[in-house]
């Protein structure tokens, strides 16, 4: 997700004239679907060549697309990937300078302390598979900690943050962020999965991911990873849980309050990522650490808090 507030005009002015035009919104369109090299835009939406480059540079400029020069028959061709999936734009600035304080924790995706996997299953990292695949035994293994992509058909992957905020402080709000999606053998676009997320055991919603993606390279992947038939990218969601209510992408999910969460009870938070037994669509989960797919990062952990009334 692009985040934008009106305290950085620039960045926000850039973006807005980036969206300005028919033509680069019809191009935004056309990247939801696959990746286009510039030639294939400009056919796409019957445009001069000239033109679609110029448009793709305005919407690369303004971080809205990705682009990389890939090998053809003649020369390169310049491929375009759409680059966030959501834009969420704060205009209210004076609610910005008075955000309660926050604390962030990042943890790599292979530091898990409990599992439950199923094959298709494994890791790999930027030199390929780091355990055998479709062993969950391999699971046990300490090379796990170098993963930096994780998929399983079932199961769950838990991890445990260490917890201590000041004690003249009162949590507001907890966010939980990582990029995933489905898990198919290879990969399948049309592979729906619904992934829960727990903290402290908490069920605190469930996003359904529509696909296992894999017809572009991933941003971030080492070189030689898209000759594979696998799994490329994913989509960076995140979970929110404040004294109200449980949020998805800041959009209201489910009636959990973060009292719920009996935050005084340990001193660590557990998050645990996975699929349902009952879930209605078992389409597993890959998930991505801060050298795979679109996003540089690999779990990220924000706690908000403000001093005590």
């Amino acid at each position: 997700m692009l985040e934008l507030s009106i305290a950085d005009s620039e960045k926000l002015k850039q973006v807005a004239h980036a969206l300005s035009t028919d033509s680069r919104i019809q191009m935004i369109q056309q990247l939801n679907h696959a990746s286009y090299s510039v030639h294939e835009l400009a056919a796409r939406l019957k445009i001069p060549v000239s033109t679609a480059a110029a448009n793709v540079n305005v919407l690369q400029e303004a971080g809205l697309i990705v682009t990389e020069l890939r090998p053809a028959s003649r020369g390169a061709l310049k491929m375009c990937t759409r680059n966030f999936d959501d834009i969420r734009i704060v205009l209210n600035q004076v609610e910005q300078r008075e955000q309660v304080e926050s604390s962030v924790l990042h943890m790599p995706i292979g530091h898990y302390v409990e599992f439950s996997v199923s094959p298709t299953c494994g890791m790999a990292n930027e030199q390929g598979d780091v355990l055998n695949e479709d062993d969950p035994v391999q699971f046990y293994q300490p090379e796990r900690v170098a993963a930096e992509l994780i998929w399983t058909r079932a199961g769950y992957l838990e991890y445990k943050f260490p917890f201590a905020p000041p004690k003249d402080r009162s949590i507001t709000s907890i966010a939980f962020s990582c990029e995933l999606c489905s898990e198919a053998p290879n990969y399948d676009h049309n592979w729906p999965s619904d992934i829960t997320v727990w903290m402290n055991g908490i069920d605190i919603g469930t996003w359904t991911s529509p696909s296992d993606f894999g017809d572009r390279a991933g941003a971030l992947n080492p070189a030689g990873w898209f000759q594979h038939t696998r799994t490329q990218y994913g989509s960076l969601k995140r979970w929110e849980v404040n004294k109200k209510e449980a949020l998805l992408d800041f959009k209201p999910i489910k009636a959990v309050s973060i009292d719920q969460l009996q935050l005084d009870q340990t001193d660590y938070l557990s998050v645990r990522i996975g699929i349902k037994e009952d879930a209605e669509h078992k389409g597993g989960f890959n998930l991505f650490g801060e050298k795979f797919g679109d996003y540089a990062q690999a779990l990220k952990l924000e706690v908000y808090f403000q001093e005590k009334e």
